[in-house]
């Protein structure tokens, strides 16, 4: 019996990251759940059979820890770890926010590729999701920091693929619209419960973290040779940025 592919997961002690474990454990994957939160990692790795790293994206120390917790041979990389901090218009925006979301959006996404190319390339078979957002194909007041983050993970994507062209590494970027989750918009808010529900307010079924899981599973399970190179999902609700209906 051939040993099971093997899947690292980043930010997985919440949200889409969480489900996204879950996913590809219940697809036969050996799943590395990392975050900094090892209580919620080493429940959700009980839970499905996998492994707990605790990690910090932001920290090129911390992820050559989970290079060597994870060893010689990967095949897929989920760089989901991100966040949105502060709404601010461009005047009046604090710039260590912005220096925060790009540190994590496109620093913390650097960092943990390069430290697993090597296990990628090895698996002969490595395929690389990014999690970007819709954020990285459109402006919207309050959004600078965010949509230029964004911006950043699409853009460093684009470029991987180009780049490993001809080796056996798919890479492919999921770019989620409004999904509801418990923590982001809360994050985002600082703590701001009110601020975070309005803006789901009226929203018939926005997306859940399981959606995006989900269509994160099917890239994952595509024949080596077909890339999906990328993948815009929505709630039917949203027809785009700035078109939401509400009830």
């Amino acid at each position: 019996m051939s040993e099971p592919r093997t899947a690292v997961v980043t930010g997985a002690s919440s949200g889409i990251g969480a489900a996204t474990a879950r996913t590809l454990a219940a697809a036969g994957f050996r799943v590395v759940c990392a975050a900094r939160r090892t209580d919620r990692i080493e429940q959700l790795a009980g839970e499905i059979g996998g492994v707990a790293v605790e990690c910090d994206v932001t920290s090129r120390e911390s992820v050559a820890g989970l290079a060597d917790a994870v060893g010689g041979v990967l095949h897929v990389l989920v760089n989901n770890a991100g966040g949105a901090f502060g709404s601010d218009p461009v005047a009046s925006a604090d710039p260590e926010d912005w220096r925060a979301m790009y540190d994590v959006n496109v620093l913390g996404t650097l960092h943990v590729t390069q430290a697993l190319l090597p296990a990628l390339r090895a698996s002969g078979d490595g395929l690389v999701v990014n999690v970007g957002s819709t954020a990285g194909r459109i402006a919207y007041e309050g959004g600078g920091g965010y949509t230029a983050a964004k911006h950043g993970t699409q853009v460093l994507t684009e470029t991987l693929r180009l780049e490993l062209c001809g080796e056996p590494i798919r890479v492919s970027e999921i770019a989620p619209g409004m999904v509801r989750t418990d923590e982001f918009s809360l994050v985002r808010f600082d703590g701001d419960q009110e601020k975070a529900d309005a803006i789901y307010q009226g929203v018939p079924d926005p997306l859940v973290a399981e959606d995006v899981a989900d269509a994160i599973g099917w890239i994952a399970t595509r024949p080596s040779h077909v890339n999906i190179d990328e993948l815009v999902i929505r709630p039917r609700a949203q027809a785009a940025q700035h078109k939401v209906h509400r009830v």
